[in-house]
């Protein structure tokens, strides 16, 4: 076992120190780096900014803060003993270190408008400094700003030249680190082969180190992509690894509430697959109760067989037990989350948690509470202007008011009220979503302003297809079974409401909206494949031979009409 460097309080801060504390960083010997910051605990407490080093070990320990040493109050109590009056004096170098760990903590405190001026400055004094590990770190930590903004192209941009960096650097485990972020910009790009590839190179360069935070946050991407193609139970093993790995290096980090948070979102999605299998058994039984009732009154004599219902019952009773059981752990998994983020002060993750609690209000009909979470949800991300948190909040509230329609059926008034209410919150979704580069949020809240313009009060058919296409174009390479099945909806709604009709009558008379002749022939296939699927018995191969066209276009015009599985 190494021996751990002990630094006597004296004029100034060794070289050796913080080469050590560099060395363990870039090698994620994370165990090894806490172990000597703990040892030199005496010298952090008397720091004086007159010390040589002194901004130095300033930036260092800003950089293992991040890395999950103690929380972010330490490096702002450090910061304290350098007057920002005096800091235009110091060296270029100290000068960095400084305005590095002003930008963290500034990004830790979810707070990226203020933090990116720092990195930014940092890599405009790029040639003025040779320590570059901190520039690497600063595209790092810029990148991390943006994808906070949903800026992602630019993200990807700062971190690929954070990674670079570290590679000429001759420091692969820093690498594999920055692009774990990478590999989740190419996800929210669409880009999931790309993003998978990506994060199993990382996971493969780190699993022999114990930095817990970026294992936790690999498992944790691994649980979203797989979450969003629909694999739920195996989502829920990825952030249980996710957690295990976060609660190893601290119990309160944020990332742990995030993957709490993700766990409570899994719990909700099962919760609901039960809840349909429920209603689906609840109306067999009574079509079945119904046909025996019948059978009973004709033949008195005969004894109705209630052998295969009792056992019905039974599992029944079992999915209501595991459907309560799952919504519970969920609701406790949220408050737990919400425990820590308040700790922190973390702005994103509270409004996270009040749009999660608000859905599986939103489940159970309970719409009051469910409209109170998502107000919170709002003013939590309107007040730090965070376009995605707000986004969100808008289509719970627009998900909230269609579902008031139900409660209001036979009072026009409150029922215009209520789909009223429902398109502005849709299209304010569509506004705060598009000022980000998140294609499946700007996908979603199309969908969702497309399908309050399809209601009968409104019936506005026109933006209802406008919608329709350009939530279709943004999920073309996306993979999420969730987005895909609102889309879903949204077509079969226009379909039903006699859109196809128009189209056809549209192009008689040659209105072709600006379409290229291949944009309108592949609207024609999505017309015409399903219906001669369905008249040749869904065989893909009959609907082949007699439209004279290959299997594998059918197949695909199949699956974006949401007739065929992805």
């Amino acid at each position: 076992m190494a021996t751990v460097l002990t630094v006597e309080k004296g004029p100034g801060i060794p070289d050796s120190l913080l080469l050590q504390l560099r060395e363990h960083l870039v090698n994620r010997e994370i165990s090894g780096g806490i172990a000597l910051l703990d040892a030199n605990a005496r010298l952090l407490n008397n720091l004086d900014a007159s010390q040589p080093n002194a901004a130095a070990l300033v930036g260092a320990v800003a950089q293992w803060v991040d890395v999950g040493y103690r929380g972010p109050e330490l490096v702002e109590q450090l910061l304290a003993r350098f007057p920002k009056s005096q800091r235009g004096r110091l060296a270029v170098s100290d000068y960095v270190h400084l305005r590095m760990a002003e930008g963290l903590l500034a990004l830790l405190r979810d707070l990226p408008d203020y933090a990116l001026p720092h990195f930014e400055q940092v890599l405009f004094l790029q040639d003025e400094t040779e320590d570059r590990v901190v520039i690497a770190i600063a595209n790092y930590w810029n990148a991390r700003c943006h994808r906070k903004k949903g800026e992602y192209d630019i993200a990807l941009k700062r971190a690929a030249a954070g990674s670079d960096q570290a590679m000429k650097l001759g420091f692969p485990r820093m690498a594999a680190v920055i692009r774990v972020l990478e590999s989740w910009l190419h996800f929210q790009k669409g880009n999931v082969l790309e993003a998978q590839r990506i994060l199993d190179q990382a996971e493969n360069d780190l699993r022999s180190t114990d930095d817990d935070m970026t294992l936790g946050n690999i498992y944790s991407a691994h649980g979203r992509i797989i979450r969003r193609q629909g694999h739920y139970k195996q989502a829920l093993q990825f952030f249980n690894r996710a957690i295990e790995h976060f609660r190893k290096r601290n119990p309160q980090h944020r990332n742990l509430a995030r993957s709490l948070a993700n766990v409570a979102y899994v719990q909700r999605l099962i919760a609901g697959q039960i809840r349909q299998r429920l209603d689906a058994a609840t109306r067999k039984r009574r079509v079945k109760e119904s046909s025996k009732s019948a059978a009973s009154a004709k033949n008195a004599v005969s004894r109705p067989d209630t052998t295969r219902l009792d056992t019905a019952r039974l599992d029944t009773k079992g999915d209501r037990e595991q459907y309560e059981e799952l919504r519970k752990q969920a609701f406790a998994n949220l408050d737990h989350a919400e425990q820590i983020y308040r700790y922190h002060n973390h702005h994103h993750g509270i409004g996270n948690i009040f749009e999660n609690r608000g859905l599986l209000y939103l489940d159970s009909g309970e719409l009051d509470l469910a409209a109170e979470q998502a107000a919170q949800c709002y003013a939590a991300a309107k007040e730090q202007h965070d376009n995605i948190v707000m986004t969100r909040a808008r289509l719970l509230q627009c998900k909230v008011e269609q579902a008031q329609l139900d409660e209001e059926i036979e009072d026009d008034t409150r029922t215009w009220e209520h789909i009223q209410a429902a398109r502005d919150y849709a299209r304010d979704a569509v506004e705060a979503a598009g000022r980000t580069q998140n294609m499946r949020l700007r996908a979603r809240a199309l969908i969702w302003r497309g399908l309050a313009a399809c209601h009968p009060s409104i019936n506005d058919a026109d933006d209802a297809r406008h919608c329709l296409e350009q939530a279709s174009a943004l999920m073309k390479s996306a993979q999420d079974e969730d987005v895909w099945s609102e889309l879903q909806v949204l077509k079969q709604k226009l379909t039903s409401r006699g859109s196809i009709d128009q189209k056809l009558r549209a192009w008689s008379r040659g209105v072709t909206e600006g379409k290229s002749f291949q944009a309108l022939a592949d609207e024609f296939a999505e017309l015409v494949i399903p219906r001669v699927w369905e008249r040749e018995g869904k065989k893909i191969a009959r609907v082949a031979k007699v439209l004279k066209i290959s299997p594998k276009k059918v197949r695909k015009i199949l699956t974006q009409a949401g007739k065929t599985k992805r």
